[in-house]
C-alpha cells in the first residue's frame, strides 16, 4: 500500500493531477478562515463554543461541518458549496419527475451542458437567499440563534448594516461559485470527486482540533476527571469498527447474475456471455441522513419560538422533546431516514427501465422472465436491500450522540465516531483511492490493495469521464502562488505568536 503513495508520483501525469488538486483544496481552505470585511467573528465563535458545549445547535453545527468551519468564521466562503449541492440535489429529483428535463438528459454532451448551466444558475439564486437570511441572521442575532446575548458576546456586525448586507451577500456568492469552479476544476483536471474532496477536506480540517481535545480527554490537569487506559483501548476499538463497518456498507453490493443470449449480427456471433448487475446497499448514501437532521430542526425552532411567544407550555415542551438527547427524537430521525431512503430509491432507481434495457439487448436474469417480472424481482431486492442499509444509517448516525450525551466525549471527538461527517469521509476516500489507483493499474503498478475490491472495481469508463489533466507548466504556477501565500501566512502568524 505504500508503495502504491511512491508509484503515484512516477506518473507524470498523476503527479500532475495530485499536486493540481492539492493547491485547489488549499485555496478553498483559505476562503474559509477570510473574514467578511465589517464582520467580528470572536462573538460568533465564543456563542457556537458555548451551544456545542451544551449540545445545542445541532443543525448550525450540521451546516457548519460542510462550510469546513467557515460559517462560525464569518469567513467569504461561509455559505460553502451546499447551495451548489442543493441545486445539483433539486435537479436530479426534477430529472426523475419532469418529462421535458429527462428529455433533456437523455440528449447526451448538449443536454447535460444545458442541465449543468441551469444547476449553476439556481445556485446563484440559492446563495443569494440563504446570504440574506445569514447576513440579516448576524445583524440580528438574537432572533435566530436563541440565547445570544449581544451585552455578553458583543456586535457581530461592526460597520453600516444596509452596506453591509449588500457587499456580504455578493462576496458570499462569489465565494460559493469560486468553490463550485474549484470543485469542477478538481473533477475535470484532478483526481476526480472534486466536490465531496472539498466537503471532505472542510471535515477533516478540525482533526488537529479533535486530537487535541482527545488528549486532553486523557492528560487533562490534575484536579479534573479523565479518562483510563481502558477506556482508550474501548474508544480505539470502537473507531476501527465503525470504520469497518462503514466501508463494508457502503462497499457491499448485491450481484445480480445477467446472461445475455447469443445473437448473430452479420458474420459475427454477439453475446452468449455472463455478467452480474450490482445493487448497492447503501444506494442513497448519506442524503437520508441530511434531510432528516434538517427537517427535525427546523419545527423544533419555529414550535420553541412559537411556544414562548405565545406563552403556550405544551408547545416548548413538545419542541423540546425534538432536541438532541430525547428518545422522541431519535424515533422520529429514525422513521425519517427510513422514509428518504425508500423516497430517494424510488425516485433514482428505476427498475422497470432497466428491465426493459436488459430485454433490448438480449439480457435476462435466470430464472426470472423478461420484462415486467424482471421488473418485480429488482424492486423486491432493492427493497430488502434499502431497509438494511437504512437500518445501518440510523445505527451510524446516532452512534455519535450517545458518546456525547450518554459517556460525556467532547462533540468534535464524537463526529469522528459516526454520523454524517464520517460516512462521507470513508466514501470520498474509498472512491478517491479507484480514481488513482485506475492510473497505477494502467501503467502496470501495484494498487493500493493486492487483494481486496477496490482493484476489481476500477474501471476504464471511471477514468474516460475525467478530462485532461493541467500541464506541468499550470501546476508549477499554481504551486509558486499557492507557495507564496502559504508562507506569507505562516511568517505573519509567527510574527504574532512571537514578535511581541
Amino acid at each position: 500500500m505504500f508503495s502504491a503513495f511512491t508509484n503515484s508520483l512516477k506518473i507524470p501525469e498523476l503527479r500532475q493531477r495530485i499536486f493540481y488538486t492539492l493547491s485547489l483544496l488549499f485555496i478553498a481552505r483559505v476562503a474559509a478562515v477570510v473574514p467578511l470585511p465589517g464582520l467580528d467573528p470572536a462573538p460568533l465563535k465564543q456563542f457556537f463554543a458555548d451551544q456545542t458545549a451544551a449540545g445545542e445547535g445541532a443543525l448550525v453545527g450540521l451546516y457548519n461541518m460542510f462550510t469546513g468551519g467557515a460559517l462560525i468564521q464569518g469567513a467569504i466562503g461561509a455559505l460553502g458549496i451546499m447551495p451548489y449541492i442543493s441545486a445539483s440535489i433539486i435537479f436530479q429529483l426534477m430529472t426523475a419527475v419532469v418529462p421535458a428535463l429527462s428529455r433533456l438528459q437523455q440528449e447526451g454532451d448538449v443536454g447535460r451542458q444545458k442541465l449543468t448551466q441551469y444547476t449553476r444558475y439556481a445556485t446563484v439564486a440559492i446563495c443569494l437567499v440563504q446570504g440574506t437570511l445569514l447576513i440579516l441572521a448576524l445583524e440580528n442575532p438574537a432572533r435566530l440563534f436563541q440565547g445570544f446575548d449581544v451585552n455578553t458576546y458583543g456586535d457581530i456586525v461592526i460597520v453600516s448594516k444596509f452596506w453591509f448586507l449588500i457587499t456580504s451577500v455578493i462576496i458570499m456568492t462569489a465565494g460559493t461559485m469560486l468553490l463550485m469552479w474549484l470543485g469542477e476544476q478538481i473533477t475535470q483536471r484532478g483526481i476526480g470527486n472534486g466536490v465531496s474532496l472539498l466537503i471532505t477536506v472542510g471535515i477533516l480540517a478540525d482533526v488537529p482540533g479533535a486530537a487535541q481535545a482527545t488528549w486532553q480527554l486523557f492528560f487533562a490537569p490534575v484536579g479534573v476527571q479523565t479518562l483510563g487506559l481502558p477506556q482508550g483501548f474501548i474508544m480505539f476499538a470502537l473507531f476501527v469498527l465503525v470504520t469497518m463497518g462503514i466501508v463494508m456498507v457502503v462497499q457491499g453490493q448485491r450481484k445480480i447474475p445477467v446472461q445475455y443470449a447469443k445473437r448473430v449480427v452479420g458474420n459475427k456471433v454477439m453475446g452468449g456471455q455472463s455478467s452480474f448487475m450490482p445493487l448497492k446497499v447503501n444506494y442513497s448514501g448519506v442524503m437520508p441522513v441530511i434531510f432528516a437532521s434538517a427537517i427535525l430542526m427546523f419545527p423544533q425552532q419555529i414550535l420553541s419560538q412559537l411556544g414562548a411567544a405565545l406563552q403556550f407550555d405544551f408547545l416548548v415542551d413538545f419542541a423540546n422533546n425534538l432536541l438532541r438527547g430525547h428518545w422522541f427524537y431519535y424515533t422520529s430521525f429514525g422513521l425519517l431516514i427510513l422514509f428518504f431512503s425508500y423516497f430517494w430509491v424510488s425516485v433514482m432507481f428505476k427498475p422497470i427501465q432497466i428491465a426493459d434495457d436488459l430485454k433490448k439487448y438480449g439480457g435476462y436474469i435466470p430464472g426470472v422472465r423478461p420484462g415486467e417480472p424482471t421488473a418485480k424481482f429488482l424492486d423486491f431486492i432493492m427493497t430488502r436491500l434499502t431497509l438494511a442499509g437504512a437500518i445501518f444509517l440510523t445505527i451510524i448516525a446516532v452512534l455519535p450522540d450517545v458518546l456525547l450525551f450518554e459517556l460525556n466525549v467532547p462533540q468534535r471527538i464524537a463526529i469522528f465516531f459516526g454520523g454524517t461527517g464520517m460516512l462521507i469521509t470513508v466514501g470520498v476516500v474509498l472512491d478517491t483511492m479507484r480514481q488513482i489507483e485506475t492510473f497505477l493499474l494502467q501503467r502496470h503498478y501495484d494498487g493500493f490493495l493486492k487483494k481486496g475490491r477496490v482493484r476489481a472495481r476500477a474501471g476504464g469508463a471511471r477514468q474516460s469521464a475525467i478530462g485532461d489533466a493541467a500541464s506541468a507548466e499550470a501546476v508549477r504556477k499554481l504551486l509558486t502562488v499557492v507557495g507564496s501565500i502559504f508562507f506569507t501566512g505562516l511568517a505573519i502568524w509567527l510574527f504574532r505568536q512571537f514578535g511581541g
